[in-house]
């Protein structure tokens, strides 16, 4: 299993923020969640991002700021055989303890406190040509640019991703790390069979008390969440797809096709077709 773990701005690249450009290798990566804020603009390829609770889907031009410590993470849809994507992180004091509380900074201030629950932004070719400049620049101009871009992404009518805290605020630092890593394994196998013994056993924990845990701290049920994460996937599938319904109910986890119909219905309100038909009209 891969567990989320945190990452840390190097201080061997003697830079105050990360920019990085990725291929594949990008899209591979676990669940994860780290301290800084990060930006993630998709160049090239589609699949599903996942953002704390919230799985949607993701295209060329995507591009989201994500908060610390929210776990995500991109997935390619598997007939993707190229994907390229830019990512920023920074951290909070990357220019010191209270430059994001100036005055002149509130609407970027006001910006990085939304992005908890992650932030979705249409960008302009502005915006897309002050990103791509950062690569090209060093010393302040590297500063200022990044400033800009943030300056004018607090500017826009941004939406939210939507992605609620996995986890009660009130949870310490060890529950932060072990529902993350719970979170992690189901991300990663919902649309398979997840034994209960496995998952209690990767947070150290007999299965009753697992289950006790977990509701505890996510306010949700185990099996609530895992059928949560299925039928994101299976109701976005019907959208997008022409696949039969029953493959896609195999596709999300769903082995028993009368029981994915039964709580697909309780859950949208409607059958699996009508809620395609509701999107083909």
């Amino acid at each position: 299993m891969q567990k989320a773990t945190p990452e840390i701005l190097a201080s061997e690249s003697r830079q105050s923020f990360l920019y990085r450009k990725f291929g594949n290798e990008a899209f591979s990566a676990p669940f994860h969640y780290h301290q800084e804020y990060e930006l993630t603009w998709i160049a090239k390829g589609r699949g599903k991002r996942f953002v704390g609770n919230r799985m949607e889907d993701f295209s060329e031009g995507d591009f989201v700021l994500i908060g610390p410590n929210q776990p995500h993470c991109w997935k390619l849809d598997g007939t993707v055989r190229s994907a390229k994507a830019i990512v920023i992180q920074f951290s909070h004091d990357f220019l010191g303890m209270d430059f994001f509380g100036k005055p002149e900074f509130e609407g970027i201030h006001s910006m990085l406190k939304a992005s908890v629950s992650g932030l979705r932004f249409t960008l302009e070719k502005p915006e897309v040509s002050c990103l791509k400049a950062i690569a090209r620049s060093q010393g302040t101009r590297r500063i200022l640019l990044l400033l800009d871009l943030l300056h004018n992404l607090s500017l826009q009518s941004y939406q939210t991703v939507g992605a609620a805290a996995l986890y009660d605020t009130a949870a310490d630092s060890a529950d932060t790390r072990r529902i993350n890593v719970v979170m992690a394994y189901i991300v990663e196998h919902f649309k398979n069979d997840i034994s209960l013994d496995d998952v209690a056993d990767i947070a150290n924990l007999t299965p009753n008390a697992f289950c006790k845990y977990f509701k505890r701290v996510t306010r949700k049920t185990f099996m609530d969440t895992v059928i949560q994460y299925r039928l994101n996937y299976a109701s976005q599938q019907l959208i997008h797809t022409e696949e039969p319904v029953s493959a896609i109910a195999i596709a999300s986890g769903f082995n028993d096709l009368s029981y994915f119909y039964k709580v697909f219905k309780a859950k949208l309100g409607v059958s699996p077709l009508a809620y395609r038909k509701s999107f083909n009209h």
